[in-house]
């Protein structure tokens, strides 16, 4: 079933793809050079099909590589979180092995047993 989507969608835009380079098969130049437009030094002949698809991959791989820039924070987390899980199942079975399973005390509360912070028990 997911063949036949992807062929769906795949031939129909292989199709427009080849009518559109038929289409647009005709050359025309880029220039670089913005401050002699009649005779640039910099310039490049292509047919326009093959510039506006150059455009859409370069596009595709700047938007890429800003997402993954923008990432970065999040990968150095998970890594984080990765190392601190695997030293803390190393410690675990560390403590199974010597049979040391004993749990730490929870804290305990003073005063009326109610925190500063439940707002259920609050009265006006």
């Amino acid at each position: 079933m997911r063949k036949f989507l992807v062929s769906l969608i795949v031939i129909p835009l292989g199709l427009l793809f080849v009518v559109f380079a038929v289409a647009n098969r005709h050359f025309v130049t880029v220039s670089f050079d913005p401050f002699n437009s009649i005779d640039p030094s910099i310039s490049l002949s292509m047919p326009l099909f093959a510039l506006l698809i150059l455009v859409a991959i370069l596009g595709v791989v700047a938007g890429g590589a800003a997402t993954w820039f923008r990432q970065r924070r999040w990968r150095r987390a998970a890594r984080q979180h990765e190392a601190d899980a695997h030293a803390m199942r190393a410690q675990l079975a560390e403590m199974r092995t010597y049979g040391l399973s004993s749990r730490p005390a929870l804290p305990q509360h003073s005063g009326s047993g109610v925190s500063g912070r439940d707002k259920h028990v609050t009265t006006l």
